[in-house]
């Protein structure tokens, strides 16, 4: 897979649980998150209207720990990073982290406090396209305002699925008719 493949898979998936974090928080505690999409939004304003930025960290389940970016490049190359996650300088004071078994709900300001404080070691992730730091479950859990277990996580997965399905079974019913062929391209997938 190309990196820029795993970049496009890695951003379909932050959106996936951007939409479920939205739920779950409207859902259990009432608070609504008004997201933003466009690029000039989120550099101009912020990641989201309230001022909450929505970070999937896939690895939780299996690390135990939670990676707080801190800056960021869009693809792997030599150069100065931006910084990005808890270092933005936009409306954000909500961090908002995890997977879909377990939500942590931050302060921004604590998770700047703690990457100031030399505790946690900054490093660069693999890709070379993020550096953040580790923040062991045991501190998450001390340090966070709010965590939701949803326990979603085979849920999800089996939504996802089901449109994955529906997705090929709509594409093949479409192929069957030639008039609709010119909208999409052959394919017999």
């Amino acid at each position: 897979m190309s990196y820029d493949e795993y970049r496009a898979t890695k951003i379909e998936s932050g959106l996936l649980y951007q939409d479920f974090v939205v739920d779950v928080l409207f859902q259990t505690i009432g608070l609504v998150i008004v997201q933003y999409t466009s690029r000039a939004y989120q550099i101009a304003v912020g990641e989201s209207r309230t001022g909450v930025e929505i970070k999937h960290d896939e690895k939780y389940a299996t690390t135990g720990n939670l990676w707080i970016e801190v800056a960021e490049k869009a693809r792997p190359r030599p150069g100065d990073y931006a910084d990005a996650g808890i270092n933005r300088g936009d409306n954000s004071w909500l961090y908002v982290i995890g997977d879909y078994d377990r939500v942590f709900i931050f302060g921004k300001r604590i998770l700047v406090a703690l990457s100031q404080s030399g505790r946690y070691k900054l490093r660069e992730n693999r890709t070379k396209t993020s550096i953040g730091y580790l923040l062991p479950g045991c501190d998450a859990e001390k340090y966070a305002l709010y965590i939701i277990n949803p326990n979603a996580k085979e849920k999800v997965a089996k939504m996802v699925g089901d449109l994955e399905a529906l997705g090929r079974a709509l594409h093949r019913a479409v192929l069957a008719d030639p008039a609709q062929r010119s909208l999409f391209p052959e394919t017999e997938d």
